[in-house]
């Protein structure tokens, strides 16, 4: 195959910020929590047929009215539960990913909607799902959160227009993760349109050398109530020194057989791209412990402690880990090719699921790049920041310099983890990765409790809907939630009476 040279200089680095693996596995996620969502749904005699998805013409650029582009947002609302005509509005937010049709029809949120009569809308964030104009670098430009948030205001006027709305129909917004955080930003930037906010899971910190998620990973897989041990992580450590030195040592056509890779690791690049996969799967499996199936921690500890037969090493159950993943996902070998990485990083159609566009947001806004540079780590020390900064240049033109200051610009503009909100709660789990940039301290006078820590709980577990083998502490966490958003109808009732 003859490279360019654009594509040859790509090749001389390193890229191993979290890549398709976890991001396959996040994908598996959201295509069981829809599987959930919908027969959750048919339970409670839900019908699509009380769906309403439309779209609406939105600017390309909020902040330039001399530019009159448009272009077309996906949008649900869910009209089964609200109570005409005063009824409030429960709003969730879509984030790097395309928007569900059960975002209005299953989940925590819409429990809610039905015990307080709400009428439930939902926005695809923009170059997102549905929402897209195009993926080359020229209109990625108008991808950014605050344009995101400018949106939300525009959609919240439309919905207000159509539905006949005032201000005794009260906003609430609902949002995980990155959506989570435009959840509490969207309160903070516009606090005349929602009156509260709830923000799980929600990395309102902008951080460029984003070490801290392998800090929660490796303490999460040495965790006994969550299903690891200290042991466990012992083994973790062992196996990735035994396969990182397996590589350097020349055996790279023995591991390409052990871990059943499309090709063999040869270049520095393919082994980085192995063990950055490897790691991704013990990253996905913690971020989402206890929704990715049949991988949870426990069975991820349990692989990689067993009882050993003679000879075998921590290298062995690595592999045999990487064999439960492949199974897991139908996968007949383990792709290990950056060639094939950066070729699906560098679409301009949304096969990535997103990844390009979000790896932009890294790039202007975010950084969020999960390193693996010091002794916490317990995995490969070729996770490094530098080499996933230098893609920012390399695949959309944004000087690697300019990163700090991008991230700088993030942080002072919503406040970072301290951010002067108010009625917004953060709802975080103590084993979520992403756990270190949200907000887990409560703060003084009428925010002195805006902080809800969820002990044993991942990565936006508090926004599905209630089963019954959810943990204790995660059944009291949404009883806050519950609390909390009742306590803001109520205020606002009395606030906006007649």
């Amino acid at each position: 195959m003859t490279l360019s040279p654009w594509l040859m200089m790509i090749l001389l680095i390193d890229f191993t910020s979290s890549g398709r693996v976890l991001w396959k596995i996040k994908a598996r996620v959201r295509e069981a929590q829809e599987q959930k969502a919908q027969g959750q749904a048919a339970m409670h005699g839900v019908s699509t047929m009380q769906l309403l998805e439309a779209l609406i013409q939105q600017p390309l650029q909020h902040f330039n009215r001399k530019n009159t582009k448009t272009f077309s947002q996906r949008f649900f609302v869910n009209e089964a539960h609200w109570k005409r005509p005063h009824g409030p509005v429960f709003l969730y937010i879509g984030g790097e990913g395309l928007l569900s049709k059960f975002s209005v029809l299953a989940g925590h949120h819409v429990s809610m909607a039905g015990e307080h009569g709400a009428l439930l809308v939902a926005l695809e964030h923009r170059f997102y799902g549905q929402s897209i104009i195009s993926l080359g670098t020229q209109d990625l430009q108008h991808l950014s959160s605050q344009e995101a948030l400018a949106d939300l205001a525009a959609f919240r006027q439309h919905i207000s227009q159509k539905y006949n709305l005032t201000c005794r129909n009260v906003w609430i917004s609902f949002g995980g993760s990155y959506a989570g955080a435009l959840s509490a930003w969207f309160r903070g930037k516009f606090p005349h349109l929602v009156y509260g906010a709830v923000a799980s899971s929600a990395p309102v910190q902008a951080k460029l050398d984003f070490s801290a998620y392998n800090l929660i990973v490796g303490r999460s897989l040495g965790e006994e109530n969550v299903g690891g041990s200290e042991r466990c992580l012992k083994a973790v450590r062992e196996s990735f020194t035994s396969l990182e030195a397996a590589l350097l040592g020349g055996n790279e056509t023995q591991v390409g057989k052990d871990f059943c890779c499309c090709e063999t690791p040869k270049s520095p690049e393919d082994q980085a791209e192995l063990l950055k996969n490897v790691a991704d799967i013990f990253m996905g499996t913690v971020q989402y412990n206890e929704e990715v199936g049949p991988l949870t921690i426990t069975r991820l500890c349990d692989i990689m402690t067993e009882a050993q037969a003679e000879g075998e090493e921590a290298y062995h159950r690595l592999a045999k880990l990487a064999e439960t993943y492949r199974s897991m996902e139908k996968e007949s070998c383990l792709e290990v090719s950056w060639v094939k990485t950066l070729q699906w990083l560098n679409k301009t159609t949304d096969e990535s699921f997103g990844y390009r566009q979000w790896f932009y947001q890294t790039c202007t806004e975010f950084g969020f790049y999960q390193t693996c540079e010091d002794s916490s780590c317990p995995f490969s020390r070729m996770m490094t920041l530098q080499s996933q900064t230098q893609l920012c240049s390399l695949l959309f033109n944004i000087p690697q310099h300019t990163l700090s200051a991008n991230i700088d610009f993030t942080n002072q503009y919503y406040g970072g983890d301290q951010p002067q909100t108010h009625r917004v709660l953060y709802v975080n789990g103590d084993i979520d990765p992403w756990m270190p940039l949200s907000v887990v301290r409560n703060g003084t006078g009428e925010d002195k409790q805006r902080a809800v820590l969820i002990q044993g709980s991942a990565h936006c577990a508090d926004m599905n809907s209630l089963r019954s083998s959810d943990r204790t502490s995660l059944k009291q966490a949404r009883e806050v939630i519950e609390g909390r958003v009742s306590a803001w109808l109520k205020s606002a009732a009395l606030e906006y009476r007649d």
